[in-house]
């Protein structure tokens, strides 16, 4: 094993203790805070770059982070398991790129927020349908009040939705059906890989399309010509290593070590992030506001508690 390899998987198996649901709830913040970023990232990188660009870019780059561990995952898992990592990087991180990138460019990002929450619902029906998951009442009781929590917390200032295209939530809609699939798939197919190596081989299977693809466009000479072009690439790049390659990782650790429900249960905190940011930026704060983040937090703890 080399050296980068056996950093990661020590830091996966002795770091962090997923059989312990302290360091559970740990990650599920942790990453809640890195997507609740995400938003204002791809809006900055919009900016200088078109929504297609700004999602290969964003691919690329997390492909170009991950790349030394996916030569070494090529060898370690087995070839029937390919395909499941290539519906993985496909489903969980190539399209969804693409469909939120563009709805960015039409719809708020209170409105992407919320419909980013449908994600625990299609992945129960999902798992349900196609993928034998079991499910208890609770949990399903929790996914419906965390639910109501996440969306009660989006609307608590109101969204102003004048002007906005509907039509491009759809495209929301579509990217939370994907991360659903993932999730499903990772959960039940790839659940004894390393989640290095699952999350490796995804941006392996993608990165090599999004590269020359870039290359097809103005991405050049948008980088030459506008002297905003770094400043964009750098927002990208901080999302593309942070809110892509390592939440991409250490979600994938938390897909095998509790349940598609819990794990996708971080877009109902993902809001709460938002609200923070907006308390560090001086916006009040109210007491729906704190009565929907206690509705959210308990619908979380049901889906968590009662597996």
């Amino acid at each position: 094993m080399n050296t980068k390899t056996a950093t990661f998987a020590c830091f996966e198996m002795n770091v962090i203790d997923l059989n312990k649901k302290g360091w559970q709830w740990a990650l599920l913040i942790f990453l809640s805070i890195m997507w609740g970023s995400s938003f204002i990232l791809m809006k900055r990188g919009l900016l200088v770059y078109s929504h297609t660009q700004v999602a290969a870019i964003r691919i690329s780059l997390s492909f170009l982070v991950l790349v030394p561990f996916a030569f070494q995952a090529l060898r370690k898992v087995e070839k029937k398991k390919w395909v499941y990592i290539l519906i993985s990087g496909v489903f969980g991180n190539g399209i969804p790129a693409f469909l939120f990138t563009k709805a960015q460019t039409q719809i708020p990002s209170a409105l992407s927020g919320m419909l980013n929450s449908l994600t625990p619902i299609f992945a129960l029906i999902l798992g349900l349908l196609f993928f034998k998951a079991r499910t208890g009442t609770l949990q399903i009781i929790g996914v419906i009040i965390g639910l109501a929590g996440a969306v009660g917390l989006i609307t608590s200032n109101g969204v102003d939705l004048s002007n906005t295209n509907f039509s491009y939530s759809l495209y929301i809609v579509l990217a939370t059906i994907c991360y659903a699939i993932s999730v499903n798939v990772i959960k039940t197919h790839l659940k004894e890989i390393n989640a290095i190596h699952i999350t490796a081989l995804a941006f392996f299977s993608i990165g090599p399309v999004t590269i020359p693809y870039l290359f097809t466009t103005d991405f050049v000479d948008t980088f030459l010509q506008n002297e905003h072009a770094l400043q964009a690439l750098g927002y990208i790049a901080i999302l593309a290593i942070f809110g892509t390659a390592m939440s991409v990782l250490l979600f994938n650790m938390l897909i095998k070590k509790t349940t598609t429900l819990f794990a996708t249960s971080v877009t109902y905190l993902i809001p709460i992030v938002a609200i923070l940011w907006g308390m560090l930026d001086g916006e009040k704060f109210n007491m729906i506001q704190a009565i929907c983040i206690i509705t959210t937090l308990i619908g979380i703890y049901f889906i968590n508690k009662f597996r």
